[in-house]
């Protein structure tokens, strides 16, 4: 049988004290709980640490050993809980982060300055991946998702919608012309993505209650890849808010047949697995990235 910390807390505390009766009230136990938990440690051991007699009580040979190694056991364990208290209250260690590189690049990172003021003790671990990773996999600690959800081994925080909107420059709709219907996009060149055949579904109706969906004539794999083809005057694409609020604000990108847009929205989630504890850091970076998203309308 392993010897448990209430034994040690017990048998430190009615060597300290000299009693098992001052013992018991100091740790708000019984006489008779103190006495049993004394004599369970010496039969764990096989041995006697303390002699008792109706006026006093007096250390063994073996008693006078094992109390330097009883004490540093319970110094070690309250140090930890100390240590721990305290990344609660100043969350520190190591934070893994993954996202798709437009949401890294135009949500998180113009963030990590401040946050990392914040909390100091926090090292973060930034990674990008335009694909659905596995979380244990990749020793990842949160992941942004965007879109439905469809893993039900992960738990998520909801960090808000992100409204869809067909884009392009001033200089490409100057050069050739902006479309004033659906049906004159099949004049332009259209960007959308190689992959994930749902992001190729733009929010204008094709004809009453059915989206239209394009075969692009230009394709990337990546959100971030699609933006800069764009800037580069290359076509028109449908891109969310949290990529192109700065360039829209810029005047680097205008909005195409807005009044056509019908009011779609790709929700974001933070995902984390469901068995797992939220840590202090997970939680600030959490509640943190909410606030700014919420204060900020990122989304």
């Amino acid at each position: 049988m392993k010897i448990t910390l209430e034994e040690l807390r017990a048998w430190v505390t009615v060597v300290d004290t000299g009693s098992i009766t001052a013992a018991a009230e100091q740790l708000h136990q019984t006489s008779s709980g103190i006495s049993r938990a004394l004599s369970r440690l010496e039969n764990k051991l096989q041995t006697t640490l303390l002699h008792r007699t109706t006026r006093r009580l007096a250390l063994t040979e073996e008693g006078t050993i094992f109390l330097e190694h009883a004490r540093q056991i319970l110094a070690s364990v309250e140090q930890a809980e100390e240590q721990i208290a305290q990344r609660r209250e100043m969350p520190a260690g190591r934070l893994r982060v993954n996202a798709a590189t437009p949401f890294m690049l135009h949500v998180i990172v113009p963030l990590v300055a401040e946050f990392t003021e914040a909390y100091p003790l926090i090292q973060l671990e930034l990674n990008t991946d335009d694909v659905l990773i596995d979380l244990l996999e990749q020793q990842t600690d949160i992941a942004i998702r965007i879109g439905e959800l469809r893993d039900s081994s992960i738990r998520a925080r909801s960090l808000g919608c992100s409204k869809l909107r067909l884009m392009a420059t001033p200089a490409y709709l100057a050069k050739h012309g902006t479309p004033r219907s659906v049906q004159e996009l099949a004049q332009h060149r259209l960007i959308g993505f190689t992959q994930a055949e749902p992001h190729n579904t733009w929010p204008i109706w094709h004809q009453e209650g059915e989206l239209l969906h394009i075969k692009p004539d230009l394709a990337a794999s990546s959100g971030e890849t699609i933006r800069q083809l764009v800037l580069a005057h290359q076509g028109i694409a449908r891109m969310s808010d949290f990529v192109t609020h700065q360039d829209v604000a810029n005047g680097r990108l205008v909005q195409v047949l807005e009044a056509e847009t019908r009011d779609v929205r790709l929700p974001v989630n933070a995902v984390y697995y469901r068995n797992s504890t939220l840590s202090s850091r997970i939680t600030c970076f959490l509640d943190f990235l909410q606030q700014k998203i919420d204060a900020d309308t990122l989304l």
